[in-house]
């Protein structure tokens, strides 16, 4: 696998520009509201989707003010969605960080969130970016009607496949596409090619957010375990959803019912780990996992090569290949 570094390689330039760029939007004159974002910034991850953002201007045009304009505004979009997320799921660590939520509560926490939000639309008016406020509102749809029916099936326990991929797409990949999108359509790239790159970008995304899903059956961290996270949080997956989809009527109903009332019992989960692994889930979602990423690097060599190009395609390999 490629490493970061050398991807980054193409846009170093432009990501050296970013940092400055993306800490001054994080900053506020209240006190309180500075020392969160301060601390937000402090905590953020590898900013994958700036990186898209980047390299798709980069292999279509030259990147300018307002690529870095449209980086801004979809990392805005996703740390939001993240201090959200985690007043959503109860979550009181995010990278080996205490949350937001953890620390201020959540009365602040969803503030905050909107506050960041608010930063990346108002960013986009200074620049009178319509075109990016039609595909970053198109993506906060996807993501909340996505996120809406996570809960519900959560809730009820009745998630079929096609729902989960309907799911993933908005919640996660939407977000992933618009930055393949916005990265085109900020050099000037024609509608139709903008539209193609959030094609890609979405099934990009998908691999990304089965990949996730398939952290939560494999061994990581100190204890060398999987978390099962998702089962705790009564989250079916694909690799879960592969075991029920192929277990008899009643070892069905008899794994349903583990999920709705010991998904807090140690045990009971690892059985449910251990069973997903035992009968194929894992090696399941990693083939389809898999089958979304070709699909994406197939579009974008339709595009004619050039180092962008190159290191795009080694960007898709990385977040399906990555360690954590």
């Amino acid at each position: 696998m490629t490493s970061l570094d050398h991807i980054k390689a193409p846009i170093r330039q432009e990501l050296a520009g970013f940092e400055p760029y993306f800490r001054k939007t994080l900053q506020s004159d209240i006190p309180l509201l500075g020392t969160i974002l301060e601390y937000i910034y402090r905590t953020k991850g590898k900013q994958i989707r700036p990186m898209f953002v980047f390299l798709s201007a980069a292999m279509h045009g030259t990147s300018n003010e307002l690529t870095q304009v449209a980086a801004c505004s979809v990392e805005l979009l996703h740390t939001a969605t993240l201090v959200h997320d985690d007043v959503v799921d109860e979550s009181y660590e995010r990278r080996g960080f205490f949350s937001v939520n953890a620390l201020w509560r959540n009365k602040l926490a969803v503030l905050v969130g909107d506050y960041i939000l608010a930063q990346g639309l108002l960013l986009q008016l200074k620049h009178e970016q319509y075109g990016y406020l039609h595909l970053i509102s198109r993506a906060v749809q996807d993501m909340s009607e996505g996120e809406i029916l996570q809960i519900r099936k959560s809730r009820k326990l009745d998630l079929d496949t096609e729902t989960y991929y309907d799911i993933i797409r908005k919640k996660t990949a939407s977000l992933m596409a618009t930055s393949m999108a916005i990265g085109a359509a900020s050099t000037g790239a024609s509608k139709e090619i903008v539209e193609r790159m959030h094609r890609i970008g979405q099934d990009a995304g998908i691999a990304f957010q089965i990949k996730d899903d398939i952290f939560d059956y494999q061994e990581k961290g100190v204890i060398g375990k999987p978390t099962g996270n998702d089962i705790k949080e009564k989250k079916i997956t694909l690799p879960l959803l592969h075991l029920l989809n192929h277990s008899e009527p009643a070892e069905k109903r008899r794994i349903l019912q583990l999920i709705k009332r010991k998904n807090k019992n140690t045990e009971a989960v690892r059985e449910l780990v251990d069973l997903v692994v035992k009968k194929g889930g894992v090696d399941y979602a990693t083939g389809q996992m898999n089958l979304f990423r070709e699909k994406a690097i197939a579009g974008i060599r339709e595009f004619p090569e050039n180092e962008a190009r190159n290191a795009l395609i080694d960007l898709m390999v990385y977040i399906t290949e990555r360690k954590k």
